[in-house]
């Protein structure tokens, strides 16, 4: 941002995990920013960054020259949406990155329209520690107007990101997100399982990791995940709770594009598992706990 460009005023809708490292990361900038969450005491901490915050949606996107969206799915996104209509203005723009899927991004399209709001369909790709440092990958689709005005903002926020076209209400971002979730829930879960059975076979479960470092096998993905296994600390970066929503997101949109994955029915029902066994607030390297066939046994 040069310094004769105005930084624009972002309202920031939703505090959790992801939210609240993107608005830290707009402050960080220099960018006035005003946040909300529905549980306040989420929100509050963001005080510290110079963020307001707000009592209310409207009153976060009242005067906001772009709005970013951020919670768990596309009915939270809607509900949020509409309690802010009494701040909207005609022209603001929005970035939608939440992961709706398909279906909900079409009715954030539409709701786009009615309230003549210049729609970014932009979810993000990546966990706390690269919402927290502003270099999350963004896929995004919108007007060149909003690709403009939004550009001080993504420069906060993201270390990349990939245009995929004008027109939001293809939702041409939201189905890149979900291939890409699809490839992230697979990595975490086979992870998960390529540990537990080392585990179960009676080698140190470290070798894993460690053998396939450096090579054409490994990911910085994997590595990060296998060590959270490895030491127990399942603190979330990304919640076994979101995660199965997304499993489930993925798995309906595919249904309704004629896409049979299997893979993908067995990691959300793995997930579910994990859930129901308390595990739903931790980070989804979690599902790593439901990978013994013992604990099914006691379950039945």
């Amino acid at each position: 941002m040069s310094d004769t460009t105005v930084a624009p005023v972002v309202a920031v809708l939703g505090t959790g995990i992801m939210g609240a490292g993107m608005a830290r990361s707009l402050r960080r900038e220099g960018l006035e920013v005003r946040v909300w969450n529905r549980t306040p005491a989420r929100a509050e901490p963001l005080a510290e960054s110079g963020a307001t915050v707000a009592a209310d949606p409207a009153a976060a996107v009242r005067g906001a020259d772009v709005v970013i969206t951020m919670l768990i799915d596309g009915p939270a996104v809607l509900a949020a949406m509409t309690s802010a209509e009494p701040g909207l203005t005609a022209g603001q723009v929005w970035l939608q990155s939440s992961t709706v899927g398909v279906e909900a991004a079409t009715e954030v399209a539409a709701f786009a329209r009615a309230h003549e709001l210049d729609l970014v369909d932009a979810p993000v790709l990546g966990t706390r520690q690269p919402a927290e440092s502003g270099q999350l990958l963004v896929f995004a689709a919108g007007s060149d107007r909003a690709r403009e005005r939004a550009a001080a903002v993504l420069e906060a926020i993201a270390a990349r990101t990939v245009w995929l076209g004008t027109d939001p209400g293809a939702a041409t971002a939201t189905r890149l997100k979900l291939v890409v979730n699809s490839w992230v829930l697979a990595t975490v879960t086979a992870t998960a399982e390529a540990v537990s059975l080392a585990e179960g076979l009676g080698l140190d479960p470290g070798l894993f990791p460690r053998t396939i470092a450096g090579g054409g096998l490994d990911s910085g993905y994997l590595q990060a995940k296998s060590a959270a296994i490895l030491s127990g600390d399942f603190s979330p970066n990304f919640g076994l709770a979101t995660a199965a929503k997304d499993a489930q997101l993925i798995l309906r949109d595919a249904t309704a594009a004629g896409v049979r994955l299997d893979v993908t029915a067995a990691i959300a029902e793995r997930f579910q598992r994990a859930i129901d066994a308390g595990h739903g607030d931790k980070d989804m390297a979690a599902t790593y706990l439901v990978g013994n066939l013992a604990d099914d046994t006691a379950d039945h």
